[in-house]
């Protein structure tokens, strides 16, 4: 059967319209820019309104995002390579962060009257290794009469075999008369487990055994082996605000103790925080006609350095 003479005219006329239109110089432009710029919202922006204005150009569309995507990774990935040789070339008094925290606090349960208090942190993140230091003092004035209601150091370094699981070691000192002892030392370690590590929000749990030397009022010292589990909880609600909570967990026979730390900080200016705080404590051992519970509300200042 004879082709019609005109057949490959029509071919001709349609192969043009089966192929993508280019996308606009103009419009490439503006993609580019956005890239450029390295803000991710006006990237995404911008494309969704290129992928609208221009639904036909859209693979190419695509090809830029994926560029762009490839180069992001990239540089992360760099810049995670060199954060990692600076920790591991890191001697031990290095990167280390601190802060201050003073203030009013509030007491009720067993006592009842305002106070002052007073803390200082260390933290330092290593490659592998990350320590935390704390030393917190309660000092109120009741009745006439000055009193270091509660003063508390700590110790405790983490060996990370991951980015989620690792190792802890714990060494405390406690003091808190009113609560049931002169002083309480306590030795532990166990595994944790970090659940969330996003950028905003991180949940950590930790357990392990305890060996826990106490000081009663009035009665004679005592070691015993306890059981200890910790939730560690820290949420950005906002870029200027964070929710954090500390809770632990120290189970022993009729010694068994709890405390949970509730705070919420507003950043002020640069490295100043302003702190709100609920601290609430559990003692089956405690001082002559007190309570097992006491709570703590503090409105602090926050010194990062």
């Amino acid at each position: 059967m004879p082709v019609p003479v005109f057949a490959p005219l029509l071919v001709l006329a349609q192969a043009p319209a089966d192929l993508p239109p280019p996308l606009p110089d103009g419009v490439r432009a503006i993609i580019e820019a956005a890239i450029a710029s390295g803000d991710a919202k006006t990237i995404e922006t911008v494309i969704r309104l290129a992928r609208e204005t221009h639904p036909l150009a859209g693979a190419q569309i695509d090809d830029m995002l994926k560029v762009w995507r490839v180069q992001v990774a990239a540089a992360e990935a760099a810049r995670k390579k060199e954060r990692e040789e600076e920790l591991a070339e890191a001697g031990f008094f290095d990167n280390w962060k601190g802060q201050v925290e003073i203030g009013a606090s509030r007491s009720t349960g067993q006592t009842s009257y305002v106070g002052f208090y007073g803390s200082l942190g260390f933290n330092k993140e290593g490659l592998r290794w990350r320590h935390k230091i704390d030393a917190r003092a309660e000092v109120q004035d009741g009745r006439n009469v000055v009193n270091t209601e509660r003063f508390i150091a700590s110790w405790q370094p983490n060996y990370k075999f991951g980015p989620r699981l690792y190792s802890y070691g714990l060494a405390q000192f406690e003091s808190d008369e009113n609560q049931g002892y002169d002083s309480r030392y306590t030795l532990g370690g166990g595994l944790g487990y970090t659940i969330l590590t996003g950028p905003r929000a991180k949940l950590e749990f930790e357990g392990g055994p305890a060996l826990r030397h106490v000081a009663p009022v009035d009665l004679p010292s005592e070691t015993s082996l306890a059981a200890r589990a910790s939730v560690n909880f820290r949420w950005a609600i906002a870029p200027t605000l964070e929710l954090k909570q500390t809770s632990a967990f120290y189970l022993e026979q009729g010694q068994s103790s709890a405390n949970a730390l509730t705070s919420l900080d507003a950043k002020l200016l640069g490295p100043l925080k302003a702190r709100f705080s609920y601290d609430v404590r559990y003692e089956d051992r405690v001082g002559t006609g007190g309570s097992n519970i006491d709570t703590l509300s503090r409105a602090t200042l926050v010194y990062s350095f």
